[in-house]
């Protein structure tokens, strides 16, 4: 038994009608794969490689790079206070915590070195930024620094350094001139006088530190320093021969020979507000700068 099936006026049995569906089904089929295909590439959505925190169109982008150890407290503070005060200038910025993981002494400029080559494909310059040292006065511009280093926390406004030379705290450089003077030292473990180094290296270079114009605050209200020495005790330890070593320009070390392992990077909210933490483990070459694991100073005993 089969069924008659009339189709367009014409009788079909069931298996014919089924013959002939499928094969105007496949003509159809045919039909639009040769059609020329066409869609909107604008309308794709492109990759992101990093998320700039400023709410404002990016023009040329700033990595803020803070080395890092053990500074939780001011880092709660940190992160929504620089977010506030930079996007009130329209400056397109992301926050990169370079935290030192190992059992090595802190060295700061061996961490900017790393937090440079980590961020230099995406951004345009960097600010060298302490942690504990917070701009309050609006016009303390982070622009781009185009001609030369602006350092930031200049003599005349920091809350406790006020030599000529010095260039602590904040200081913008753009990547041309960083990669130019070869980064910093990689010789500084253990507190102080990497910055000085560091401005040696940009007067060899030829480059001069600009500074703000008429800030009028002073020392006593441009930054909110929140370092606490009673707290947190700078390790301020000489040993081998650190002291000798440390007192001389550096040209031998600096951003093309940095050692270093990334062990971990973790994409962090504060207050909502973005920030990027990548864990480095600083590897010593004690042969070189055995002062990376100075002995601690030995108690005296008691009689």
């Amino acid at each position: 038994m089969y069924k008659v099936i009339y189709l367009m006026g014409y009788r079909f049995s069931s298996s014919k009608c089924l013959t002939i569906c499928l094969g105007l089904t496949f003509i159809m089929g045919c039909f639009l794969a040769s059609l020329p295909i066409q869609f909107d590439l604008a309308a794709l959505p492109k990759p992101v490689r990093h998320q700039i925190s400023s709410e404002f169109p990016p023009k040329k982008r700033l990595a803020l790079i803070v080395p890092f150890r053990d500074r939780f407290e001011e880092l709660l503070e940190f992160v929504p206070h620089m977010h506030k005060f930079l996007n009130k200038q329209k400056i397109p910025f992301h926050i990169f915590i370079i935290q030192q993981a190992d059992s090595n002494r802190f060295n700061r400029a061996s961490l900017i070195n790393v937090g440079f080559l980590l961020t230099r494909n995406d951004y345009d310059y960097i600010a060298m930024h302490d942690v504990d040292l917070l701009p309050m006065n609006d016009d303390l511009k982070y622009d781009y620094p185009d001609k030369a280093p602006i350092h930031i926390s200049s003599p005349e406004t920091h809350p406790k350094y006020h030599y000529d030379t010095f260039i602590g705290g904040i200081l913008l450089i753009k990547n041309e001139h960083f990669e130019l003077v070869n980064g910093m030292s990689n010789n500084y473990w253990g507190w102080g006088l990497e910055d000085d180094e560091f401005y040696v290296r940009l007067k060899d270079a030829g480059l001069n530190v600009n500074r703000p114009d008429n800030i009028k605050t002073g020392p006593e209200k441009t930054f909110k320093h929140l370092h606490n020495k009673m707290y947190r005790k700078r390790d301020m330890r000489k040993c081998y021969n650190q002291r000798e070593v440390t007192r001389r320009r550096d040209r031998v070390t600096g951003l093309h020979d940095v050692s270093y392992v990334l062990t971990g990077q973790r994409q962090l909210t504060i207050d909502t507000l973005p920030l990027t933490v990548h864990n480095v483990q600083l590897i010593c070459n004690v042969n070189v700068t055995p002062w990376c694991r100075c002995p601690e100073p030995q108690k005296p005993s008691k009689s």
